[in-house]
């Protein structure tokens, strides 16, 4: 399966999805990540660290979301994100229903 780790575009987000760590155990699962460059910048890791874990760097939102079957986020998708989605494809992301009625 392609699992894709998308840059998170929410203000003062700061967190990614997937640390390397786990980009390995799904790699060596044999699945396939992609992680959007800088998506990891604010939490400490680099672009560099998943490759070494076994993942690909890619360089634009529409790669992860067009090249894999699963995308996993911190917070919910924004507008701009929903034209990015496919049919079947697969989200798993935090829905903060506490702060909502």
């Amino acid at each position: 399966m392609g699992i894709g780790i998308p840059r998170e575009i929410k203000a003062d987000e700061n967190r990614v999805a997937l640390l390397p760590v786990g980009a390995e155990t799904l790699v060596r699962a044999s699945h396939q990540v992609l992680v959007e460059t800088q998506a990891c910048s604010p939490s400490g890791s680099t672009d560099e660290d998943y490759p070494t874990a076994g993942a690909q760097i890619v360089s634009c939102p529409e790669k992860v979301y067009g090249d894999t079957d699963m995308l996993v986020k911190v917070k919910k998708l924004l507008d701009p994100e929903y034209d990015l989605l496919r049919p079947g494809q697969i989200l798993f992301c935090y829905f903060h229903l506490a702060t909502s009625r």
